[in-house]
């Protein structure tokens, strides 16, 4: 079987407004949605759920209603992948070694915070940040992603989505 996963994070609503319309063209189709934190308000889960179920965790930017209902870390099964999610993995430099520590069974770890897209494989396990869909910083523009399963051939893939 084959699952298209939509990854999403640092959305910091409502410093802005609403999550990027292109969000709903690019995630249309996916059976799940993931937020690696930073939503800052729980009304994004909601406005995402119009596209599909939500998995989130609370990043180091959220309001109490968010900090009060999701969880730092959490773990999910997606076919036969385990999908670690965290907001903050550390500094760039060991993010390999933390995710390790944090997810040791995990084929893939989904995270935020630093704005900045990452996609790579380090020893079997695919490390994956969608940027931000909302604040850019020193990016060109900002993203989001999606993670691609395959159970067959027990293979996933990441990619990054640019948003205009």
């Amino acid at each position: 079987m084959q699952h298209r996963i939509g990854v999403i994070s640092d959305t910091h609503c409502p410093r802005f407004p609403r999550v990027p319309e292109a969000v709903w063209k690019h995630f249309a189709g996916v059976e799940l949605i993931i937020h690696a934190g930073d939503l800052s308000t729980l009304s994004v889960i909601s406005d995402l759920e119009t596209i599909a179920p939500v998995v989130a965790v609370q990043g180091n930017v959220e309001q109490e209603e968010v900090v009060m209902t999701l969880p730092i870390k959490k773990e999910i099964r997606v076919g036969g992948m385990r999908i670690g999610i965290v907001h903050i993995l550390g500094d760039a430099r060991s993010y390999a070694r933390t995710a390790r520590q944090e997810f040791p069974e995990a084929r893939v770890v989904i995270f935020g915070h630093s704005h900045n897209p990452y996609n790579q494989e380090h020893a079997g396990q695919l490390l994956f940040n969608p940027g931000s869909a909302n604040d850019r910083r020193r990016q060109p523009a900002c993203s989001i992603g999606q993670l691609l399963i395959d159970d067959e051939a027990q293979a996933v893939k990441g990619e990054l989505i640019l948003l205009p």
